[in-house]
């Protein structure tokens, strides 16, 4: 069986950078605590916590004081408002990418328009770009859902980092001809792109594609979503013990590739595994 590597794939820029600033803090500090899980891939958490990460659901339980990790989805301004009041030492490890939406989202806001964010209100990143808006503010997952506010005559758009181009688009579409007066940024990352084009182009040259990454990972699942459009066998696994050899049978040429947030050492558990069958 063949074994074909997406390229990209695994770490982007963001979350390399977030790791290293974590590993280092761990090196000086010895106890860091994180607002929240500071990527999503289990496995590469629970590595980090072995090293003294401790993860916490609300900043009401970090002790004052505390060397305190902002996750790469980042936090809303009223966390690092509390942080800083109770004289928490801050290590930022937001992805310079959603910061810029952050950004984008607070100016939006500040002139006046309506700011419409697209992706899932579910997802921290989301939670945190809505922090930073002083105004009316809404989260659509799709154009049906834009539809909604054409009503306004101010409308102001930003995306979830880890969206698809071409469903942000759409909804950029719907508000353009139906809206007053629009203004769009596109916040969707490079990595992100790069990362789903990848996947395009392996499913065009495999019989299937096994993806790697977190199952509370967005950017992997919509990794997953667009190999099983193109037609392929997909299969979501976050560590190599999940793989079904069953499932190769057959196989002739397999695909590998992996979110954002799936470090170096879980793909090439699942490489050498596949090397030995």
């Amino acid at each position: 069986m063949d074994v074909i590597l997406a390229n990209p794939t695994g770490f982007c820029f963001g979350v390399k950078r977030a790791i290293h600033s974590l590993e280092t803090a761990l090196r000086e500090h010895g106890r860091v605590y994180s607002t929240g899980s500071p990527i999503h891939n289990p496995q590469e958490v629970s590595r980090l916590e072995r090293a003294g990460l401790v993860v916490v659901d609300s900043v009401d339980e970090i002790p004052m004081g505390s060397v305190v990790f902002i996750r790469a989805h980042g936090v809303d301004s009223s966390t690092y408002s509390y942080l800083n009041d109770n004289n928490c030492i801050i290590i930022d490890g937001t992805c310079p990418f959603v910061t810029n939406a952050q950004k984008k989202a607070r100016d939006l806001s500040a002139e006046g328009y309506v700011v419409l964010i697209f992706g899932d209100p579910d997802h921290p990143e989301i939670r945190a770009i809505k922090g930073f808006v002083n105004g009316e503010c809404h989260v659509v997952r799709s154009y049906v859902e834009a539809e909604c506010y054409c009503n306004r005559e101010k409308i102001g758009m930003v995306s979830q980092t880890t969206q698809e181009e071409e469903s942000f688009t759409e909804a950029v579409t719907v508000m353009v001809k139906c809206a007053k007066e629009v203004k769009v940024y596109n916040t969707i990352c490079k990595a992100t792109v790069e990362r789903q084009n990848a996947i395009r182009k392996l499913a065009s040259e495999v019989d299937a594609i096994i993806v790697i990454g977190g199952r509370n990972s967005a950017n992997t699942a919509r990794l997953v979503d667009i190999a099983g459009s193109r037609g392929v066998d997909v299969l979501w696994i976050e560590q190599a013990d999940e793989l079904d050899r069953t499932w190769l049978i057959d196989k002739e040429r397999t695909g590998i590739a992996a979110g954002a947030s799936t470090p170096d050492w879980l793909i090439n558990e699942v490489q050498i595994l596949l090397s030995n069958l």
